[in-house]
């Protein structure tokens, strides 16, 4: 019986297709003819199915190279699930006893066994590579082989021991899979391997049903994203955090608004991470939240959203990620959010590592970044990144093709740019390049003399964003080339020198305007509240209430928090307190007045609310917080208490002054008494009682030379304490 027949028999039997998908039955009659065969297919193409047909019906056990544990794991549950024995497949990894792994041995050596999975670091111990020796093995397969390459987006040192291992064992062929791999990575894998001669089969990286976008990370990416899910109820999504800490804050934000969300990260233990992980596959929660831990070989079809909230490290990671959605063909939405300061964050990171590994790192940054900000069409960046043309102008699916930018000419940009990298005898980068054309004399420029240069400032009115998108984009039309060997020097490709010969037309979009949101200046007034009206009517009512307390105003509420209630409308006591300088204190003591004006104004006006109030936030009470209250309450001395926490004084009295602005009541009366007398106390005290302002440059004016800047701020914290809280 020919091997296509037995493949397509065991197809039928075993998983009940009648048929296979793309390339796959070519590339098993490779593997099957004893060909090393190197297989790139983009997630939800059914890579696996490429080395667990061939290895049920070969002769032997196929051994399966695999990174995760929990990956391996569901591999071999679910070869269990199309057999009625479940010797059929096993793994050995660091999680087994010694009585399981003998078991398994038992299997394979009684023929029974098909597919044995092994982590590389399991498959380098000296008593399994002699066990394996014993062994009748079909073939090898390395799955997950990005991680061979340093230009991977998932790097394994390990990984690079394979091939010595296997010549050790016994040769037989080797079949490399992968979802992700740039020309440089295949390039990578393939030699690091040995499989010169390897028979390559590419599938194409276009996934047509996925719709790709980028928006601006700012102060409220929580919220769009809860109403995102909101307003997609009931469907399956991933959303990607690249910490810990913020995956568990994200988690419970989503909980407390009524989503059944779970987090999944690698610092939780194995059983709860296990859990988590099920309830998502079992369709017991929604949202996943997770580090990019989670995911690998994780085969949920369903998948209708993948969430970054962290721009990806790498342009690879971002594909295969964002490649979990939609793996039935249907709806995957692809949302991720920007900030160029995460990216910069990123790279700060990265010190202290070999220097070759940060010009990797922050080469793969920039190809990311290159992408968020470009405005062209998201699809046609991502085939090129990964070496394939993708002709289409407008993909009609991504956020850049359903909101086009007008397109601007850039011929005689591009001749300068061209002339620019020629100048440079093409031994530079797109930044330096830039540098030299906007004119921008500094030591590395006079120290070459490209001071001196006639391309020296030869674009000097343009602005560096602009250039940088003439060179993006030169470099997918194919006029330009970055050397990724020689970490992304420019170079000048035939078709570029062409052009610069014989220039035509060559327009371009220019890219995206991802401005970093500045800090803004605290204005007082209504011109920073969205209801002039409301915010006076809560001015006169804090007023009021200030006169009957006979306390200064701001202590009741500070204008800020009164601009943001006439802005957001909160009308219960939940909602006041996610209005910042409200804490639980405040909103108790002094929240039902101005809730009940709130209401009345609402009503009588008949204001439709913003959305954002139907979110609920966690309470900000950070750990460092409620431990500084816990040390306040134990009378530890305020300077000793800086010194235990690693902070400044005055770092100290930021977090005390947050604390008590938000309505909590402390008492550091105890540590004043130590450092101050009752009377430089008293005449503090009076300034603040009797002044309009809480402002602490004002005060320091007021008080004269006679007081410090720390004595001010001690008397200030216990003068809010006591009459406000």
């Amino acid at each position: 019986m020919s091997n296509k027949t037995k493949l397509n028999e065991a197809l039928k039997f075993y998983f009940g297709f009648d048929s296979f998908k793309g390339n796959q039955e070519s590339i098993m009659l490779s593997l099957l003819d004893g060909h090393d065969t190197f297989v790139l297919m983009p997630t939800g193409g059914g890579k696996s199915l490429c080395y667990q047909l061939p290895a049920l019906i070969s002769d032997g056990t196929a051994i399966v190279i695999s990174p995760l544990i929990a990956l391996m794991k569901n591999q071999v549950d679910a070869m269990r699930n199309f057999s009625e024995d479940n010797g059929i497949a096993h793994f050995i990894n660091s999680s087994l006893n010694k009585a399981a792994i003998d078991q398994v041995k038992a299997d394979i050596l009684s023929g029974k066994t098909k597919l044995l999975y092994v982590a590389p670091e399991s498959l380098t111990k000296e008593d399994n590579i002699e066990f394996l020796k014993t062994v009748s093995i079909s073939f090898y397969a390395v799955d997950e082989a990005h991680c061979i390459s340093e230009w991977g987006h998932d790097f394994r040192p390990e990984y690079r021991r394979i091939r010595p291992i296997i010549n050790e064992i016994c040769k037989r062929p080797v079949i490399a899979l992968t979802a992700t791999a740039t020309p440089k990575v295949q390039h990578d894998i393939q030699k690091n391997l040995g499989m010169h001669e390897a028979v390559v089969f590419k599938s194409s990286f276009n996934r047509e049903n996925l719709y790709y976008e980028i928006k601006q990370k700012n102060a409220n990416t929580d919220k769009d994203i809860i109403r995102y899910i909101k307003a997609n109820p009931g469907k399956s999504g991933i959303i990607y955090c690249l910490s810990r800490k913020k995956v568990e804050e994200l988690a419970e934000t989503l909980t407390v608004n009524n989503i059944k969300a779970l987090a999944y990260h690698a610092g939780m233990d194995s059983a709860t991470r296990s859990a988590n992980q099920d309830a998502f596959l079992l369709e017991k929660i929604d949202i996943i939240v997770a580090t990019i831990a989670f995911g690998m070989g994780i085969d949920k079809p369903d998948v209708r959203f993948v969430i970054h909230y962290d721009m990806p490290k790498s342009l690879e990671g971002y594909y295969q990620e964002t490649g979990r959605a939609g793996r039935d063909g249907g709806e995957g939405q692809c949302i991720t959010y920007y900030s160029a300061k995460d990216l910069k964050k990123l790279e700060k990171f990265m010190q202290g590592k070999p220097i070759a590994e940060q010009e990797i790192g922050r080469q793969l940054l920039s190809e990311t970044a290159s992408y968020a900000e470009s405005s062209v069409c998201r699809r046609r960046s991502l085939l090129h990144y990964f070496g394939e043309l993708y002709d289409i102008e407008n993909c009609g699916n991504c956020d850049n093709c359903l909101n086009p930018k007008k397109q601007v000419e850039a011929k005689d940009d591009l001749c300068a740019v061209i002339e620019t990298v020629t100048a440079l005898k093409e031994k530079f980068k797109s930044d330096y390049v830039i540098d030299v054309m906007l004119g921008h004399s500094n030591a590395t420029t006079q120290s070459y003399g490209h001071d001196d240069l006639e391309v020296f400032g030869c674009t000097a009115k343009q602005d560096e964003r602009y250039l940088n998108a003439v060179i993006r984009q030169a470099i997918i039309a194919g006029y330009l080339d970055r050397d990724i060997e020689n970490y992304g020097l420019l170079k000048v490709t035939p078709t570029g020198k062409k052009f610069l010969n014989k220039p035509v037309s060559f327009k371009i979009v220019e890219d995206n305007d991802f401005e970093e949101e500045e800090e803004a200046p605290v204005k007082s007034g209504a011109s920073c509240a969205v209801d002039p009206e409301l915010y006076s009517i809560l001015k006169d009512l804090r007023r009021k209430i200030a006169k009957r307390l006979d306390l200064p105003p701001y202590v009741i509420f500070q204008d800020p928090s009164l601009e943001a209630m006439a802005t957001t409308y909160p009308i219960t006591i939940d909602e006041l307190q996610n209005i910042t300088g409200v804490g639980a204190g405040k909103a108790k003591r002094y929240g039902e007045e101005f809730l009940k004006v709130i209401k009345t104004h609402v009503e009588e006006n008949e204001i439709e609310r913003p959305e954002d109030l139907r979110v609920r936030m966690v309470p900000n009470k950070s750990r460092l917080k409620i431990s500084i209250i816990q040390a306040i309450d134990r009378k530890i001395a305020l300077d000793e208490l800086a010194n235990s926490k690693g902070l400044e004084f005055d770092e100290l009295l930021d977090e005390v002054e947050a604390i008590v602005y938000s309505g909590t009541k402390i008492n550091i009366s105890y540590f004043l008494n130590e450092v101050m007398d009752d009377d430089r106390q008293e005449d503090i005290f009076e300034y603040f009682k009797e002044s309009d302002s809480d402002d602490l440059n004002e005060a320091i004016k007021e008080l004269g030379n006679e007081f410090s800047e720390e004595e001010i701020r001690l008397v200030r914290i216990k003068f809010l304490s006591e009459l406000g809280n």
